[in-house]
C-alpha cells in the first residue's frame, strides 16, 4: 500500500486560470497578500514560536490586535475569537448556553450544521417552516410561533438561531425582526453570517445578535476552514470561560485553534475584505442583473425577489430535458462548462443548481452567460 506515493508529492487542482462560480469559495478566494503569507506562515504550527499560552495574546505576529480590537470593531461586537468555522462558533454557542433537553429555534433553511451542532450538544430543535417555492421565504413572525408550540410542549427555549443569509437561495431575512421576537421572549439569537461575514457590511449590534458567527474560507479570502465567533459581553463570560485545570486555556475552543497559515491569510486579506463590504452594493446589481441574464436562457431563480445576495439557486428544466439525451447524462453540463474553463456547478446537477459571480469582471460573467447559452442552443432537448 505504501510503495505508490508518488501520487501525493504534487497534488494539483488543474484549474489555474479558470472562472469559479462556487457560492462556496467566491468570498474565499485568496488575495495576493494572504497568498504571500501562506508561503511564510504554511508550515504546521507556524504561530506557536511566538505563544505564551493563548492564541488570541500572540503579538508577533499581530494576532492579540486581530482577535482583540479589529475584529470587535469590524464585527460591532465586544469580544471575539478565531474558530476552525462557522459550524464550530455555532456549537460553542450552543454547548455553553443551553442544557441538554432544551430547544434551540432556527429556520427551516439552516445549514445542516446547525443542526448537527444542536444534536451533538443533547438539544432539540424547532423550526421556522419555509414558505412553498420559488420565494421559499422564512417570515420573522415564524420565531415567536415556533417558541410558542415549543414551550407549549413544556420546552425551555434556550437560543434562537438565523441564517444570514441562508446557503440555499440567499434569502435575506429581517434579523431585527427576529431579534426583537427573540429578546421579548427572553431568548438570545445568535446569527450564523458564513455568507455574509466578509462580504456584506455585518454589524451584530446593528442585526440584533447576541452572537455572530462567520466563515474565513467561504467569505473572509481566508485559507480554512477558519472561521470567528462574536459575543456581547455578557455571553462573551460564559462561551469563552475558561480552564479550571488549565487556566490559560478557554473550554469551548479546546484552547487554541487556528495556529498556522489560516489566522495569517485572514489578517493578510482583511484590509481588502474591509474595502470589499463597502461595495456590497455593486455586488447585489451585478446578481440581478446575471439572474435576468440566465431566465432569459430558461432558467429560474429562487428565492428573494428582487435578490439581495449574489448566491443565486436557479431550477433550469430546459438543461434537465438535455441531459436526458445528451452524452454523458445529467453530467454533461458539468463536463461542457469545464471545456470553457468554467468551475463551480457539482457534477451531476442540471435541474437546479446554485452559482454566484462575487467579485467577477463584467466579462467574466458574460463569458459565463456565453457558455450556458451555447450548452443550451447546441444540445437537443429530449
Amino acid at each position: 500500500m505504501l510503495d505508490n506515493l508518488d501520487q501525493f508529492r504534487c497534488l494539483k487542482r488543474g484549474n489555474a486560470g479558470a472562472i469559479n462560480i462556487d457560492p462556496l469559495q467566491r468570498g474565499g478566494i485568496l488575495t495576493p497578500e494572504a497568498r504571500e503569507a501562506v508561503l511564510e506562515w504554511a508550515d504546521g504550527y507556524s504561530v506557536c514560536d511566538y505563544c505564551t499560552g493563548s492564541l488570541e495574546e500572540i503579538q508577533n505576529p499581530p494576532i492579540k490586535e486581530f482577535v482583540r480590537q479589529v475584529l470587535p470593531e469590524f464585527l460591532e461586537v465586544d469580544q471575539v475569537r478565531i474558530t476552525h468555522g462557522a459550524r464550530e462558533g455555532i456549537f460553542a454557542a450552543m454547548h455553553s448556553l443551553c442544557e441538554p433537553g432544551e430547544t434551540v429555534v432556527a429556520d427551516g433553511n439552516a445549514h445542516y450544521t446547525t443542526l448537527l451542532a444542536a444534536e451533538l450538544a443533547g438539544l432539540k430543535v424547532e423550526l421556522v417552516p419555509a414558505g412553498e417555492g420559488p420565494g421559499y421565504r422564512i417570515e420573522p413572525q415564524g420565531y415567536q410561533e415556533a417558541i410558542e408550540r415549543a414551550r407549549g410542549r413544556g420546552e425551555r427555549v434556550s437560543m434562537a438561531v438565523l441564517t444570514y443569509p441562508d446557503g440555499n437561495y440567499g434569502n435575506l431575512v429581517d434579523p431585527t425582526a427576529v431579534s426583537e421576537i427573540s429578546h421579548d421572549a427572553g431568548v438570545p439569537l445568535t446569527v450564523n453570517g458564513a455568507y455574509s461575514v466578509g462580504r456584506m457590511p455585518v454589524s451584530a449590534k446593528g442585526l440584533g445578535a447576541d452572537v455572530i458567527v462567520g466563515s474565513g474560507h467561504k467569505s473572509m479570502a481566508s485559507s480554512g476552514p477558519i472561521g470567528v465567533i462574536g459575543a456581547s459581553e455578557e455571553l462573551a463570560e460564559r462561551i469563552f470561560r475558561r480552564s479550571k485545570l488549565v487556566p490559560k486555556k478557554e473550554l469551548e475552543i479546546l484552547g487554541c485553534t487556528l495556529r498556522g497559515a489560516g489566522i495569517l491569510t485572514m489578517m493578510a486579506s482583511f484590509p481588502a475584505v474591509v474595502e470589499r463590504t463597502k461595495r456590497w452594493d455593486e455586488e447585489v446589481e451585478k446578481a440581478r442583473w446575471f439572474a435576468g441574464e440566465m431566465e432569459k436562457l430558461g432558467m429560474h431563480l429562487q428565492g428573494d425577489r428582487p435578490h439581495g445576495h449574489d448566491l443565486m439557486f436557479f431550477k433550469s428544466e430546459i438543461l434537465y430535458e438535455i441531459s436526458k439525451t445528451a452524452k454523458k447524462g445529467r453530467y454533461f453540463l458539468y463536463r461542457e462548462l469545464k471545456k470553457r474553463n468554467i468551475f463551480g456547478i457539482k457534477p451531476g446537477l442540471t435541474r437546479q443548481f446554485k452559482l454566484s459571480c462575487y467579485l467577477l469582471s463584467r466579462q467574466e460573467m458574460e463569458t459565463v452567460l456565453s457558455a450556458f447559452e451555447e450548452v443550451v442552443s447546441n444540445h437537443p432537448k429530449a
